[in-house]
């Protein structure tokens, strides 16, 4: 059934890591000239609007920005977000039945705090996205389902105390490609334990295993969650040509994906196979969300012998499947054993932003809660910028003793430039939609 299809562009000009990076304005601008030259803006199902621009507030509904928006954010960030919330305002109103924001530079490696670019990402725009829709619609369960072929760690980070968003990422085994993360047993925090779900799976899966791990893992578990929103963080490093990764997905492979999981709305992510991947890939994609037929889209280079997916690989993928419905199916008695009854919980990360060179320490904090997703309190030092931080999120949906405890931690926190004092402290609060700094 055909459906209407909003398409927002940003090749962000302007914005490059390098002229020869891989995360660059090429990557859009042959899936433009494929998207006119297959005539698809032509059919009226199949809509482009213009982005919008994210504003501060957008932003701090999610990040804290270190030491501020303005120092590390470029132009073409705002515009990139913005296309996902016009996107996601397109979908809202129902002008059209769902949407796909082809924007850069991406998003899903970039945690809470951000000090600077990480894995090519700066701000996270699914998850600006989801918060906006919170804000402004009042949609409470929400899905991202990342086809990235690395690991969405940022958007884990984001969402690991949320029991409202559940967050899926299919990926290349971390063991083999960067973040080195998103392992079975990475299944959220305390108050949201099982809500995380990471699908690794080993270098050189095909189309049948993509698809396998899709039937079987991904589109039971929606359907026993039953988001009301479903946000397909669609990158296209799995291809089998892209220069980066060690997939073997093809661009048939990325339509039936999205023709099946019918994402409402889907945001371009990873992907740098500029020529011989993105313009079929995307092309393909659009077809799929629009319910129109894509039988045709297929690589010049595309060999059917070398999509025979090993047989170990399947035998790999059953049992991830097996742990996976394991941990899923008894996510409440695991929860009690990987985290014991007590008022908080604490986990230490060392996070290296590779773009931009910068070492970050995190200890973080979330107080125990069966009510709301929990109190978190951050504790973000660099020591090469000598930027030490306390952030504090009240969650969405937060009960009375949470937003007390967050409120009392902001409050009592000194700001000084003797050693071990914070530089910044940071509340963020969502219910009230309002960000303190000092």
């Amino acid at each position: 059934m055909k459906k209407n299809t909003g398409l927002v562009f940003f090749p962000a000009f302007d914005y490059a890591i390098s002229p020869t990076h891989p995360e660059r304005e090429e990557r859009l601008l042959y899936t433009q000239d494929q998207v006119f030259e297959e005539g698809l803006l032509d059919f009226d199902n199949i809509k482009e609007f213009k982005p919008g621009v994210a504003t501060a507030e957008d932003i701090q509904r999610v990040h804290f920005c270190v030491p501020g928006i303005d120092e590390i954010v470029h132009a073409s960030h705002l515009i990139a977000v913005g296309g996902c919330i016009t996107a996601a305002d397109k979908v809202m109103t129902k002008e059209v039945d769902n949407a796909f924001a082809l924007v850069r530079p991406c998003g899903h490696h970039s945690y809470r705090v951000v000090h600077g670019s990480r894995g090519f990402c700066t701000l996270n725009m699914e998850a600006i996205m989801v918060e906006y829709i919170r804000h402004k619609y009042g949609v409470k369960k929400i899905a991202i389902v990342d086809t990235d072929c690395h690991h969405g760690d940022g958007s884990q980070d984001i969402f690991w105390h949320d029991p409202n968003t559940l967050f899926i990422s299919m990926h290349q085994d971390g063991r083999t490609l960067y973040p080195g993360s998103g392992f079975p047993d990475e299944l959220g925090g305390p108050n949201a334990f099982g809500t995380t779900i990471n699908l690794p799976m080993p270098p050189d899966t095909c189309e049948e295993g993509f698809l396998y791990v899709l039937d079987e893992i991904v589109m039971p578990i929606l359907e026993e969650f039953k988001p009301d929103l479903i946000i397909n963080s669609a990158g296209q490093d799995n291809h089998y040509s892209d220069p980066i990764t060690n997939m073997k997905f093809t661009a048939h492979g990325y339509a039936v994906l999205n023709q099946r999981l019918a994402p409402d709305l889907a945001v371009l992510e990873g992907g740098y196979s500029i020529e011989t991947a993105l313009p079929y890939i995307n092309t393909g994609i659009i077809l799929a969300m629009a319910g129109m037929d894509f039988s045709h889209i297929q690589e010049p280079d595309y060999d059917a012998e070398s999509q025979k997916q090993p047989a170990a690989i399947g035998a790999y993928l059953e049992k991830l499947k097996d742990a996976t419905f394991h941990h899923w199916n008894n996510r409440d008695t695991l929860r009690e054993q990987v985290y014991p009854e007590q008022e908080f919980h604490k986990r230490s990360m060392d996070v290296y932003y590779d773009t931009d060179g910068i070492r970050e320490t995190i200890n973080e904090t979330v107080r125990s809660c069966q009510d709301c997703g929990g109190t978190v309190v951050i504790d973000s030092r660099c020591d090469d910028t000598h930027n030490h931080i306390l952030a504090v999120q009240i969650p969405r949906y937060a009960c009375a003793p949470c937003r007390s405890y967050g409120e009392e931690q902001f409050n009592k926190t000194e700001i000084g430039r003797a050693v071990g004092q914070y530089s910044q402290a940071f509340l963020q609060d969502k219910d009230k939609d309002s960000y303190l700094s000092k």
